[in-house]
């Protein structure tokens, strides 16, 4: 495996995780900054990608992303605690079961 192959995975599983992150979100101000965080990762890769074409440039820029990213989430791990940390990185519970059935209200 090379490392265009590892930085290729890498890219998105971050990329899939951030689009995650922005359809589950229920605030519209979380979703926007969200989304710019998708666009701007996907630009850095482009950029690389065009400047360098047929190097291993791309595979770097995005391990070392989700590396940044792994390590900014431990220190804030770190510095907030595991609740914070939880409500941020969209892994609390819900305290609350979905609603069932789906659907518009019934009216009547």
């Amino acid at each position: 495996m090379n490392v265009l192959t590892v930085g290729t995975f890498c890219f998105g599983l971050l990329v899939g995780y951030i689009t995650y992150r922005t359809l589950a979100r229920t605030t519209a101000a979380a979703s926007i900054s969200d989304l710019a965080a998708v666009i701007s990762a996907i630009g850095g890769g482009a950029v690389t990608a065009i400047a360098k074409p047929g190097t291993d440039l791309f595979g770097w820029y995005a391990i070392a992303l989700l590396a940044g990213f792994i390590a900014y989430g431990l220190i804030y791990l770190a510095m907030n605690g595991k609740k914070e940390f939880a409500s941020v990185m969209g892994m609390e519970r819900q305290s609350t079961p979905p609603a069932t059935g789906g659907g518009a209200p019934h009216i009547g």
